[in-house]
């Protein structure tokens, strides 16, 4: 599993070391050619969405930056609405293959009232409530997304025990930003204690009803 957090400078050494992966957002201004491993979120979340014309200029700019591996770019979404995601989401899935993307779909609130573009990504974003991600609809979008062999990605994951619910559910990556409102250095040494608690023990427990 991937952990995706900002480059913070405590994180960094992990960062470069690819033990970390950064994930880059339009507002961050952040430089990332040294880091391997990486992705792009939209910012719709909160208050980081630029606008459509500044959202094309930035992954035009984070796709000429050479070397790494980028694992996916979010289309842009709707926080809560899966139906608005979907309207929204669309025009953006060619434009962000094109640039070289793995093309990513936040999953949202009544996923299971759309018709997800399956043959368009490549990986299901969990997003949306705590509610639906960490429920039913959110685990069986994301089981069906595995069987039609697309990854899992869950973001706003802040603990071990959401660590380990994303794993239980078949996300290959997480993200968030335990980190960058920990103290680094410490939360850097955490967040790579859980991924070595996911990697080495079992994923069966009973509760998913997690919101940490």
């Amino acid at each position: 599993m991937i952990y995706f957090t900002t480059p913070v400078v405590a994180a960094r050494p992990a960062l470069r070391a690819g033990r970390l992966g950064v994930i880059a957002t339009p507002k961050q201004g952040n430089l990332i050619p040294d880091y391997p491993i990486r992705c792009i979120d939209n910012g719709c979340y909160g208050q980081g969405w630029p606008g459509p014309d500044e959202y094309r200029t930035f992954l035009q700019q984070m796709a000429a930056i050479p070397g790494g591996v980028w694992h996916f770019a979010a289309a842009p979404d709707v926080v809560g609405d899966a139906e608005a995601t979907l309207e929204r989401s669309k025009p953006w899935l060619p434009v962000i293959a094109d640039l070289g993307f793995p093309v990513a779909f936040v999953a949202q609130d009544g996923i299971e009232h759309i018709r997800v573009p399956w043959s368009q990504i490549s990986v299901l974003f969990l997003g949306g409530t705590d509610s639906f991600k960490l429920g039913p609809s959110g685990r069986a979008a994301a089981a069906e997304a595995l069987t039609r062999g697309k990854r899992v990605h869950m973001g706003r994951v802040s603990s071990l025990k959401r660590t380990r619910i994303a794993r239980h559910m078949g996300c290959t990556s997480v993200d968030g930003r335990y980190i960058q409102f920990r103290w680094p250095e410490l939360g850097t040494a955490e967040v790579e204690g859980w991924l070595r608690d996911v990697h080495n023990q079992p994923t069966l427990f009973d509760d998913l009803g997690d919101t940490a």
